[in-house]
């Protein structure tokens, strides 16, 4: 059973000693259930290859699947660790939303973090604003540690994890010298960052976060681009854009409201109790069905995204209907996660 530690305080100093045993754990190369924001973190060195490929076994992901690297709030020095080239238009985005959840996607430094780069010529860095991150990011970096590559703590292509537990419950079976979990309190955001290609020129989404593409075309003073509308090399891999991922055991069924409702009502008498559940703004008319409330703000709707799909699975339902979010720009993040949910 993975070991769990939680910090003397909600904003730890580098001195805290849960702190330093996360630093210590990473600086050993082993693996760390790491806070952030968005979602808790399965984290390793991102310099040491043989820590990276821990982080590949543990979750049964494909090692050609890049890792999204994690840099301490100065993180200057780290970028220039990392990336070969910064565009001014990445440096005015990463001025704008550092720390905050925003990865963008740089051309490498030849030689360095090949295998948390899925060995490609690109990587993904970004600066958590969770405190207990930035603390063990920088406690780790004063032990040599340039960043931490840090994809979900889930195994590969289910739910994130969104409080620690989640992270002790997905990896039961390690021991505690082979992850620690730090244990930062349920994440704010709620699900993972938004990500732009910076290789290419231009600035390009390849997955939408909690961050608009108003805001983010206000901070680089470029149009945001899709990667289908950019006609140079092919996209770079990056974490969390395959069809299918972020999916419950359960099978999601995503439709908007009215044929929600109406599907529901077609279906009365076959629908087993116990085993459908509903996330939904209002309450199914049919009271043997789970029925977990939707917010009506994409902010508070995203914060518990996971945590109620982990819920419903853990309640043994076979299928979970969820109503289609609205199509405006605040919910796009939360849009992705149940459509490949659903895939």
């Amino acid at each position: 059973m993975p070991r769990l530690l939680a910090p003397h305080s909600a904003h730890p100093g580098a001195d805290d000693l849960a702190v330093q045993a996360a630093a210590a754990q990473l600086a050993r190369g082993a693996l760390l259930g790491l806070p952030t924001e968005t979602v808790y973190g399965l984290a390793a060195d991102a310099t040491q290859a043989n820590a990276v490929q821990r982080i590949f076994v543990a979750k049964g992901r494909p090692t050609d699947h890049p890792l999204i690297v994690h840099l301490p709030v100065r993180w200057e020095a780290g970028v220039a660790h990392f990336a070969a080239e910064v565009p001014a238009f990445a440096r005015a985005l990463m001025r704008a939303f550092w720390p905050g959840p925003l990865t963008v996607i740089l051309p490498r430094q030849p030689g360095v973090a090949a295998a948390a780069a899925g060995g490609q010529a690109s990587v993904g860095l970004r600066c958590p604003a969770h405190p207990v991150a930035q603390a063990v990011l920088q406690a780790a970096q004063a032990q040599g540690v340039m960043g931490v590559a840090a994809p979900s703590a889930n195994r590969f292509g289910r739910v994130s994890p969104t409080t620690a537990q989640h992270v002790v419950n997905e990896f039961d079976a390690l021991s505690g010298d082979e992850l620690l979990v730090l244990d930062g309190g349920a994440c704010a955001v709620g699900i993972e960052s938004t990500i732009i290609d910076a290789t290419r020129g231009h600035p390009v989404l390849l997955r939408p976060g909690m961050l608009t593409p108003a805001q983010l075309e206000a901070a680089c003073g470029q149009p945001l681009r899709l990667p289908h509308e950019v006609d140079s090399q092919p996209a770079p891999r990056a974490s969390g854009t395959l069809e299918s991922h972020y999916a419950p055991r359960a099978r999601v069924r995503l439709m908007p409201e009215h044929q929600l409702h109406q599907a529901l009502d077609q279906a009365t008498s076959t629908l087993r109790p116990g085993k459908v559940a509903v996330y939904a703004t209002q309450r199914p008319a049919q009271p043997e069905l789970l029925w977990r409330p939707m917010p009506t703000h994409a902010a508070d709707c995203a914060r518990e995204l996971f945590a109620v799909l982990r819920e419903l699975d853990d309640q043994g339902v076979d299928t979970i209907w969820v109503q289609s979010p609205p199509g405006t720009p605040d919910w796009q993040g939360v849009s992705d996660r149940l459509l490949r949910a659903a895939a």
